[in-house]
C-alpha cells in the first residue's frame, strides 16, 4: 500500500518514505495513529483514515500486537495504542466522496490486524444528497484490479440509480498480491466478508449521521473476479441483497483454476493438493468457495433467502468457464431460487455495450444498467427492494455444511465473521 502524507506543520522528515516501506499491515496501524495523533480529517490527502468503533469491530482492532503499536506510535513520536484509537475516532462517513480504511477480518496467511480500503460514492457527489430512497450499492473490481477497476462506475450508478456506491480493495487487491504473489488467491472467502464489512460501514455510518435511506435498496454487482466475490457475498448474505449481478465471475474454485491445470482456464488461484503445503485447498474450503454447491443453494432457500440473482457470462468466455455459470444457473433454479440469466452469443452484440461474447463482455457499466437497470431504479418498470431484516438485522448464524465440518457465519456483532468448526471440535476463527 502506498499513501501519500500531506504537508503539514506536523510532519516528521522521512515519513512519506517510511510509508512505502513498511509492510501493509504495519503502514495501516501507522495510518491509524497519524489519524488520531494528527487530526486525521486534515492531514491525509489521498485517504480520509477512520476507524469503527470498538464494539463493532473488536475483533480486528484486538489481534494486533502491542510491541508493534508501540513501535509505530513511537514514530510519531507518541504511543496510540490501536483499541484506544478505535475507541476515540469518529466512525463517521465523509461529507463527499472519499476512500477510508475499515478493520475487516485476519488471513491466516499472514496474521495479524488487517485493513481494507473502500471508496464510497454519494449521488452527485455529497452525502447531503441522500434520501430516504437511496439505496447501497457494492460494486467490486475484477482478479489482479483495485478500487473500482473492472467493474461498473461508481458515480454512474450512484447518479443514475439513487445509490451509495461502495467500491472495496478485498483481500488480494491488486496486480502484486493477486497475480504475481506466492500466496494461493483467496477466490471469494474473505474477499466477501471484506465487501459484507464495507456495507457493515455504510449502513452504520449513514445512520450515525442520522441520514435517512431505503436499506431495502441493497444491491451487488461485480466484474470478472468482482463478480465471484458478488455472488460469494450473496452466499454469505443470502437474506440482504435485493439484487445482485454478477458479470463474468467465477462461480466455483475448480480443480482447473485451483491447481493451474492443463488446458482449459487461463486463470491459477495457486492452491496445492499437498496437505502437508501451506497452500493446501481441503475439500472444505474448495465447497464453501462453490457458488452453486446444491446443498448450500437449499440451505439458503430454508431461510428464505431474497432477492434476485442475474448471471452475465460470454459463451465463448474460456477464462471463467461458460459451463460453470451453466451449471450454477442450473442448480439455481433447480433449487428454486430467483435467477435470471443473460448468456452472450455472437447474435448479442451491438458494438456498445456488448462487443465481444468471451470474457470481457464489453462496457460494464452499461451492461448492469441495461440488464438490471429496470430492477435497480427506483422508478425503473420492475424496481426491486427488500422487505424483510437483514442478515446484519437479524444476527444470527449463516451455517454451510462441508465434508469435515461447517462453516459458520455469525452477525452476532451486525457484520459478518466466519469460522471453520470441525466435525466433533471447537469452533476456530479462520
Amino acid at each position: 500500500m502506498s499513501t501519500n502524507f500531506c504537508a503539514t506543520s506536523t510532519e516528521q522528515p522521512g515519513l512519506k518514505t517510511l510509508f512505502t516501506k513498511l509492510s501493509p499491515q504495519h503502514a495501516a496501524l501507522l495510518l491509524l495513529a497519524a489519524s488520531f495523533a494528527l487530526s486525521h480529517r486534515n492531514c491525509l490527502t489521498d485517504m480520509h483514515v477512520s476507524v469503527a468503533n470498538a464494539r463493532q469491530f473488536s475483533d480486528a482492532t484486538r489481534s494486533g500486537s502491542k510491541g508493534d503499536r508501540s513501535a509505530l506510535g513511537g514514530t510519531l513520536c507518541c504511543v496510540v495504542d490501536q483499541e484506544e484509537t478505535a475507541q476515540e475516532v469518529d466512525n463517521e462517513l465523509p461529507l463527499e466522496d472519499g476512500s477510508l480504511l475499515i478493520p475487516v477480518q485476519s488471513w491466516p496467511q499472514r496474521p495479524g490486524p488487517r485493513f481494507a480500503k473502500i471508496s464510497v460514492h454519494f449521488p452527485n457527489g455529497a452525502c447531503a444528497n441522500v434520501n430516504e430512497h437511496t439505496g447501497i450499492m457494492l460494486t467490486l473490481h475484477n482478479w489482479g484490479g483495485e478500487d473500482c477497476a473492472g467493474t461498473a462506475d461508481p458515480k454512474v450508478l450512484a447518479d443514475q440509480l439513487n445509490v451509495v456506491a461502495v467500491c472495496v480493495n478485498y483481500l488480494q487487491s491488486g496486480k502484486t498480491d493477486s497475480i504475481d504473489s506466492s500466496e494461493p488467491y483467496d477466490c471469494g472467502y474473505l474477499q466477501a466478508l471484506d465487501a459484507l464489512r464495507a456495507l457493515a460501514y455504510v449502513r452504520t455510518g449513514l445512520r450515525q449521521r442520522s441520514v435517512r435511506y431505503d436499506d431495502g435498496r441493497i444491491f451487488c454487482t461485480g466484474g470478472s473476479g468482482g463478480g465471484n466475490v458478488t455472488l460469494m457475498a450473496r452466499k454469505f448474505a443470502p437474506r440482504t441483497f435485493a439484487c445482485v449481478i454478477d458479470i463474468c465471475g467465477m462461480k466455483k474454485l475448480s480443480d482447473d483454476i485451483a491447481f493451474d491445470l492443463p488446458g482449459g482456464s487461463d486463470l491459477n488461484a495457486r492452491w496445492s493438493r499437498d496437505p502437508k503445503n501451506i497452500n493446501y485447498l481441503s475439500p472444505d474450503d474448495q465447497s464453501i468457495r462453490f457458488v452453486g454447491n446444491p446443498e448450500h443453494l437449499a440451505r439458503m432457500k430454508s431461510l428464505s433467502a431474497s432477492g434476485k440473482i442475474i448471471i452475465v457470462h460470454g459463451r465463448d468466455d474460456t477464462t471463467c468457464p461458460f459451463a460453470d455459470a451453466e451449471e450454477l444457473v442450473t442448480n439455481l433454479q433447480a433449487a428454486n431460487l430467483d435467477v435470471e440469466a443473460r448468456f452472450i452469443g455472437q447474435a448479442d452484440l451491438d458494438g456498445k455495450v456488448f462487443t465481444g461474447s468471451g470474457h470481457a463482455l464489453g462496457n460494464r457499466t452499461e451492461i448492469v444498467l441495461q440488464v438490471a437497470g429496470k430492477y435497480l431504479k427506483q422508478n425503473g418498470a420492475h424496481p426491486l427492494r427488500r422487505n424483510g431484516l437483514s442478515d446484519f438485522d437479524l444476527r444470527d448464524e449463516i451455517i454451510y455444511p462441508t465434508q469435515n465440518g461447517r462453516f459458520v457465519i455469525s452477525y452476532a456483532a451486525e457484520y459478518p465473521v466466519a469460522r471453520f468448526i470441525p466435525k466433533n471440535s471447537e469452533p476456530q476463527n479462520q
